[in-house]
This record gives C-alpha cells, structure tokens and sequence, in this order.
C-alpha cells in the first residue's frame, strides 16, 4: 500500500492487525506510525492500550506475548515497535533455526501467520528493508500492510518541499524553495523539520522567502552555494572567490564534499541543456528536472561554458573530490583545494 492509501484508511478509521514499515526514507515510516499513536484511540483508552517498545529491548517471545494480550474497556490495542530493525528474529541467519530442529516454530512467523484482531501491531525498520529472500519477509508480505519507503531523487525534493508547505496552509517561493532543496538534501524528516521551524511565527496563508529560509536555517544570504554558483555562471572571478574565502572560514557550515556534489550537479545540469532539442520541442525543464523557472539560469550558463568546456569541468570535480578525500597522497587543505578548482573552473 501507498503513504496515501494507508493515512486515508486510518482517518477512516478501517485497521488492520499488522503495518510493516520499512525502507530508507524513514519520514513516512515516522508519520504513519506518528498518526496511528496519536489518533487511533482516545487518550482515557491508551492509558491501558497503547504500549512503545523497541526493538535492541524486546525479544519475540515477548513481543508475541504483549501483541496477543486484548485490550480493557476498548475496542483496539495499539502495540508500536520502534527501530525494529533492531530485533534478532530480523538479524539471524534462518540457518540458526534450522539447527533447533523441525519443530521448532519461530514466534514472530507464527504471530503473522495468525494475528490477534484487535491487536494493531507497527514495527518501524528503518533504514533498510527486509532480505526477500528469508522465510520471515514472505510471509510479512502476505500477512502484513507493507510499506516501504523509498529515499526521494534530488530533482523531486523542490516538488515536495512546495507540496508540504501547501499542504500546511502556507505558501513558498521558488528562490526559497530552490535553497532548502541545495542546503538539506534529500532527508525529508530534516526538511519537514526546518518547515516547522520556519511556520511557528507565521499565520496560515503566508508565503514563506527566501530571506526567511537565510535568516532561520543558517544560510548566508551572499555567500552560499546558490550564489556562488551564480557568480560561476556570470564568470565573476571577484564575487566567486569572496565565496570560497568565506567557505575556508566558516567550513563546518561548508564542508567541501557537499560544495563539490552541488556543483557537480550544476555542471551536469548544464551539460544536459546542451543535448535538449529545441527543435523537437523538447522541455528543458522536465530534461534537468527542475523547476521552469530556473531554466534561463541555465541557458545564461550554456552560453558561458561550452559542451567540451561544462566536461572538462566536470572532470576536474571529481579530480578535487577524490583529492579532497585523500585521493593521490594530497596534502593540500580543503581551503587550498577549493580555490584551486574554481580558479580552473573559470579559466
């Protein structure tokens, strides 16, 4: 099932003994489980009926146990599991089982096999997902709602930064959008995080900017990526190493492999526009995966870099990544490394 299909069978109200929430992307893992602790039962009932565990403190003879229990003076109890990546019945080697002999029955298989109805048992595993290959991971498919949550490409991050703000009643501009989506990469729960930040002193309806997005999340609003990149497009030698001194300074807020990955991907963004054909009408914006408004930036920068040039460039990022990273013996500080790349980038 979907993060859609399962939030709007909860808010009917229409349960099911099992969810098993797995993946890399553990936003939607939170915000299931978040929403079957907060609304599921009333809170006169989850006094008696609602239990947290976590997986590294609970064994599956004893979870078994809290899951078969029947809930006092309600119709549901909820029994919520944690980092349940942590429990050894998803860790061992079936091989283990096997050496027990034939009769042995592994509890959790056992429970999923024949669950207790007014039970509504959540296990968060986070960060990965099951082997398909284990005995356990088939019969939680065909025993359990499974959902996996998948971690989201770059270039749909700005589409569900707008889209989350939305759908909290509030607006967001594209520049503001354009630099929490380069600042907090791709960790929904962080970038749900900021957004909450960003709205506590805002009343429904107002537009979040891009000075607010500086201001709140620790941005500098002249010498960022964003602007710096701007300064490479422009071919503005002074401004673009301003930038890299102000880096060198501040370089907690500025390591150099999230500099270099953001401007890998500029450069691969502009070598992209290069190959879209205007003349088969083509849309450069759905090409590089981002948003229209932004596609004059890179045709400005197309006009500045050439194709062989935007190559070259991308070459020497990744020369400076791997040497950033102690690649070819190099000595030289990250400071060092970062103005010797931009200088070749504009020469």
């Amino acid at each position: 099932m979907t993060y859609e299909q399962i939030i709007s069978e909860l808010k009917k109200k229409i349960y099911h003994p099992i969810y098993f929430l797995q993946g890399e992307e553990t936003f939607y893992i939170d915000q299931i489980a978040e929403f079957i602790e907060g609304k599921v039962l009333s809170e006169i009932e989850k006094e008696f009926n609602q239990t947290v565990v976590y997986g590294k403190d609970i064994d599956a003879a004893t979870l078994v146990s809290f899951a078969k229990r029947y809930p006092m003076m309600s119709t549901h109890q909820v029994l919520i599991v944690k980092e349940a990546q942590n429990i050894k019945s998803f860790l061992k080697d079936e091989k283990d089982d096997n050496k027990k002999g034939k009769d042995f029955k592994d509890p959790l298989i056992e429970y999923f096999l024949k669950p207790t109805t007014s039970t509504i048992l959540v296990f968060c595993f986070k960060y990965k997902t099951l082997d398909k290959r284990k005995k356990i991971s088939k019969v939680i498919e065909k025993n359990s709602v499974l959902f996996e949550s998948k971690k989201l490409y770059e270039n749909k991050i700005p589409d569900w930064i707008k889209e989350r703000v939305l759908s909290l009643g509030y607006l967001i501009n594209q520049k503001a959008v354009m630099l929490m989506s380069e600042y907090l990469g791709n960790d929904l729960s962080k970038i749900n995080n900021e957004i909450g930040k960003l709205i506590l002193s805002m009343k429904p309806g107002d537009e979040i900017t891009s000075t607010m997005v500086e201001e709140n999340i620790g941005i500098s609003k002249e010498f960022n990526v964003f602007e710096l990149q701007n300064a490479l497009t422009k071919r503005n030698l002074f401004k673009a190493n301003q930038i890299v001194n102000y880096f060198i300074a501040n370089p907690k807020n500025n390591p150099m492999v999230l500099t270099n990955t953001q401007l890998y991907g500029y450069f691969l963004k502009i070598l992209q526009f290069h190959q879209v054909d205007h003349r088969a009408g083509e849309n450069a914006a759905a090409v590089l995966g981002v948003h229209p408004y932004f596609v004059k930036d890179y045709e400005m920068a197309a006009k500045m870099y050439p194709m062989n040039v935007c190559m070259r460039n991308i070459s020497f990022i990744r020369e400076y990544d791997a040497k950033s990273k102690g690649v070819y013996n190099s000595s030289i500080n990250e400071g060092q490394l970062l103005k010797e790349l931009v200088y070749k980038i504009l020469h």
